[in-house]
């Protein structure tokens, strides 16, 4: 955008991330509210099931007597989740001012914004809140959206109070179309694998419930929990699963990708730089969690803190190994 000032650009993505955040902010809590009420609306869809089929097996006068009408009758008992979908039009809405900010970042940088842990930051969580968006439309993971939004928002606003920098020309190491490749597949794996830590934190939870209702059958129907309304345990782990043999597979391009760079930028494509072995660290960790959860031994609540031992692998290298540790990936962009 020749004539423009990037620092103005600059300005004004930045107010577009706090406006962004403090959507996000609204979705949480709408999210919230959603899974405060999902009891109350799955015990009270349930009530009106039981006493339509009370009715009709007394006879089925008093609804109309048809088969067609107690089919109806339990349709429209399903419950309506009026605030997830506020919630899910709150973050679409976060996602385009996020999505905006990110561009003008770019424009102003005059390249792809991602060369330093602010703007990796920033297009990393993009494409979290993308990705799951993106799932929405197949799967019903509304019941992570407070997950989800609550990550976007401590992320989001603390790498922007703690990693923002003015934007400066690329180091000469990142000028290459590695730049792109690299770090893009690389958010995008990281997305997939927060995917994939939601569900299985959910899992864990579910486990318990599951675990205490089968103790104690009886309290089956007057529990109060939103997870009444959650797939089971199973199911949770299975889509996990799934999330995260599609992360590997990016982060396994991604320990590759790199090590061409590294070769072409250093001349050797590996040399134990902190940074490569903490990729290479999250790579087997992943490879674990894939490999235990293939064993039947290993399936259940083990496995589902594999994925959450390995997301948090992928922030702490993100943020730990980026800011206290030296080597050659030292790009973070922040002054020491």
């Amino acid at each position: 955008m020749p004539g423009t000032d990037p620092l103005l650009l600059d300005e004004i993505s930045l107010l577009l991330v706090w406006t962004a955040v403090a959507i996000y902010v609204l979705a949480f809590f709408a999210y919230a509210i959603d899974l405060a009420r999902r009891s109350d609306l799955a015990l009270k869809a349930k009530d009106e099931v039981v006493a339509r089929e009370l009715v009709t097996a007394g006879g089925g006068g008093v609804i109309g007597g048809s088969t067609g009408s107690s089919a109806s009758g339990t349709a429209s008992a399903k419950p309506r989740y009026l605030w997830a979908r506020l919630g899910t039009v709150l973050t679409a809405l976060g996602f385009v001012f996020h999505l905006v900010a990110t561009v003008l970042r770019g424009v102003a940088a005059g390249r792809v914004p991602w060369s330093n842990m602010y703007e990796f930051a920033l297009t990393g969580l993009l494409l979290i809140i993308a990705v799951y968006l993106v799932v929405l439309t197949r799967f019903d993971l509304r019941f992570l959206g407070s997950l989800m939004t609550g990550l976007a928002v401590l992320l989001l606003g603390g790498a922007t109070l703690a990693f923002h920098v003015e934007v400066v020309p690329l180091a000469d190491p990142l000028k290459s179309v590695w730049l792109v490749v690299h770090v893009f597949v690389a958010s995008l794996a990281t997305a997939l694998f927060a995917l994939a830590f939601g569900l299985s934190v959910v899992q864990l939870i579910q486990t318990r419930r599951e675990r205490k209702l089968a103790e104690a059958p009886a309290d089956a129907a007057t529990t109060r929990s939103f997870l009444r309304t959650v797939p089971n345990a199973d199911a949770l782990e299975s889509l996990a699963y799934r999330f995260a043999i599609v992360g590997f597979i990016f982060w396994t391009f991604t320990l590759i990708a790199g090590s061409i760079w590294a070769n072409d930028a250093w001349g050797r494509f590996w040399g134990f730089d902190t940074k490569e072995v903490w990729t290479f660290v999250i790579w087997v960790l992943y490879a674990g969690y894939i490999h235990a959860r293939a064993t039947r031994g290993w399936r259940g609540t083990r496995s589902a803190w594999l994925s959450i031992i390995g997301f948090t692998a992928v922030l702490f290298n993100f943020t730990i190994v980026n800011v206290f540790f030296k080597g050659l990936h030292a790009y973070s962009g922040l002054t020491t």
